[in-house]
């Protein structure tokens, strides 16, 4: 919780103001009642028309004053609050960002955006209301016990009675809340991850015709968070009704020995009705009381969880690295008896050692689940290797800055991800001032430059979020033109032609081998074979280990594995499944 207090510090005077003129507020609304008692015992018992006149218009003024004491309190809160709430939004998307993927991957998108929004939201509410009443509500409370006491001290002691027992109902009730409301926000995260699911896999959702279903799993979630939020309303919709009943008995006993006493003269109707108004002001700054605490547990659920994810410090660092020189004549990249598993679900990799020459065509072939992908993640440093070194032009890449060892890497991942905005802003994400003849030449290679040149605005024209405006293949197209502007030295294609008919994956495969400088090493994941044949090198994975490494010609005579996956992929439906037969009665 304290890393949130930083936030705060350029709001000090808004702090420190908001509360006096909420405190000077809270004063004028005090004087009121011995005005009031002034007016009825001495103006009104006296029949002093001037007199009513007189602390008639003092009331006006205590009044206009106080309600500027309140606008002004209400600016500063808001300003104060809005600009908290912005400044923990910036940071916080600023740290996310920082995050490596086993951070992301261990609190998810679902419950981040809930933080980034929901949580943030409530906590900011909760600055608000700190500003705007935490010092004003007790302060009245307090003000009015005390002013009671010197207005009539034998009568004080129905304030000393009743302040105490309203302060344990706030007690109890908030000692029962304030734990669910985390487990809420919990719950919440739940929602918004069934919400975002269904929503990116709509398609996948009505081809299946699995809308009763999806909708009954939400109904279940939203049931569970809206049952529990009910029983929290329950109990603190306890607050105001027991708060009430405390105050009106106290009322009453106001009544009926304040009677007594003026009936023995003792005591005037003016402090009797002043009494009264003290009593109503405890009564509204408890109500406000008990409702701030239901909601300062809020903004305190939200707030530990805000700060629990800005506490986590990023597993992969580049704090105090500097720009790295290649060693001269070292592999472009070298794998030194690398392992790597994701955490509790073993080695995803064993002990690899590969190294690729500047300038080579690498094919990483192999089945499901073989660690194809996890070799691609480990080169930009998205996760760090758990055993051996990996290194890029003889450099151990724990020891580069991260913008200069991305800045090497042209990557396109599995999943083609487009952003809203224009092709030219798209193309433009690996080297921001790249020109149009560059970014032609770019789409050229990627074979995309025909069907954007079709479209009626050209690099201008609008895309979508996600790119959702184009097909599954020109996303794919785009995606490696995106990774090929700016001439990076590594190019990087996770299995990223999958979406493309065998003349354009060819056509693809021709452009990058001939139209790409010479020096470019390019490293290609496909399940295909084919698209590998022509390859410098092929490393053939299974399980996580190196099934064999050599080109096409090499592992069909060496390598089982890489011979199994060509013979599966040349025969025929009928003879494939055939063979899986066989081997079942086998």
């Amino acid at each position: 919780m304290s890393n949130l207090y930083k936030y705060l510090k350029k709001y000090k005077k808004h702090l420190i103001l908001g509360p006096i003129f909420k405190l000077l507020e809270a004063i004028f609304e005090l004087i009121v009642p011995i005005v009031m008692a002034k007016i009825i015992d001495v103006g009104i018992e006296q029949k002093d028309v001037p007199y009513i006149l007189k602390m008639g218009g003092v009331l006006v003024l205590l009044s206009v004053v106080g309600l500027g004491a309140a606008l002004f309190c209400q600016y500063v809160a808001s300003r104060c609050s809005q600009g908290f709430g912005t400044e923990l939004r910036n940071e916080l998307f600023n740290h996310i960002n920082t995050l490596s993927m086993s951070e992301l991957d261990k609190f998810g998108t679902s419950s981040m955006i809930t933080r980034f929004n929901s949580d943030i939201n409530q906590t900011q509410l909760g600055v608000a209301m700190l500003i705007r009443l935490a010092i004003r509500a007790p302060f009245l409370v307090i003000g009015a016990t005390v002013s009671a006491i010197i207005l009539k001290p034998s009568m004080s002691w129905i304030f000393l009675v009743t302040a105490p027992v309203v302060a344990l109902i706030l007690f109890a009730i908030m000692s029962k809340t304030m734990p669910v409301y985390t487990k809420n926000q919990r719950k919440l995260d739940k929602i918004t991850a069934i919400a975002r699911e269904d929503l990116n896999g709509v398609r996948v959702v009505r081809a299946f015709t699995e809308q009763e279903r999806e909708q009954k799993r939400f109904e279940q979630t939203t049931d569970d968070y809206s049952s529990s939020v009910i029983a929290i309303g329950k109990i603190s919709a306890l607050l105001n009704p027991l708060t009430f009943l405390v105050i009106n008995f106290a009322i009453v006993a106001l009544l009926y020995f304040g009677g007594n006493k003026i009936n023995s003269g003792s005591l005037t109707q003016g402090e009797l009705i002043a009494f009264i108004n003290y009593m109503t002001q405890i009564s509204l700054a408890l109500v406000v009381v008990a409702n701030m605490a239901v909601l300062f547990s809020k903004s305190y659920a939200s707030a530990k969880r805000v700060s629990a994810l800005l506490a986590t410090p990023a597993s992969i660092s580049d704090e105090g690295n500097e720009t790295v020189e290649p060693v001269e004549n070292a592999p472009v990249i070298s794998f030194k008896n690398v392992s790597f598993g994701y955490g509790e679900g073993g080695m995803a990799i064993h002990n690899l050692s590969i190294d690729i020459l500047k300038g080579q065509t690498v094919g990483i072939i192999g089945g499901t689940g073989s660690g194809k992908s996890t070799i691609i993640n480990l080169l930009p440093r998205f996760y760090d290797v758990t055993e051996g070194e990996l290194l890029i032009d003889g450099v151990d890449i724990k020891k580069y800055p991260l913008k200069q060892l991305r800045g090497k890497l042209g990557l396109v991942p599995q999943q083609s991800m487009l952003f809203s905005g224009t092709i030219r802003s798209n193309m433009q994400w690996r080297k921001e001032d790249a020109g149009d003849e560059e970014i032609y030449q770019a789409l050229k290679i990627a074979q995309a430059f025909d069907f954007v040149m079709q479209k009626k605005d050209k690099l201008d024209e609008r895309v979508q979020q996600k790119g959702k405006n184009f097909s599954g293949g020109q996303r794919q197209r785009l995606s490696i033109a995106r990774a090929l502007v700016g001439n990076p030295e590594i190019i990087i294609l996770d299995d990223s032609m999958s979406a493309l008919d065998f003349a354009t994956d060819l056509a693809l495969r021709k452009a990058i081998n001939s139209d790409l400088p010479k020096t470019t090493t390019k490293i290609i994941i496909s399940q295909r074979a084919t698209s590998l044949k022509n390859a410098d090198k092929i490393i053939v994975l299974d399980k996580g280990e190196v099934a064999g490494i050599g080109n096409h010609e090499y592992l069909l005579q060496n390598c089982d594995v890489y011979k199994e996956i060509c013979d599966s992929q040349q025969k025929t439906p009928q003879e494939s499944a055939k063979e899986v037969e066989n081997n079942e009665e086998e």
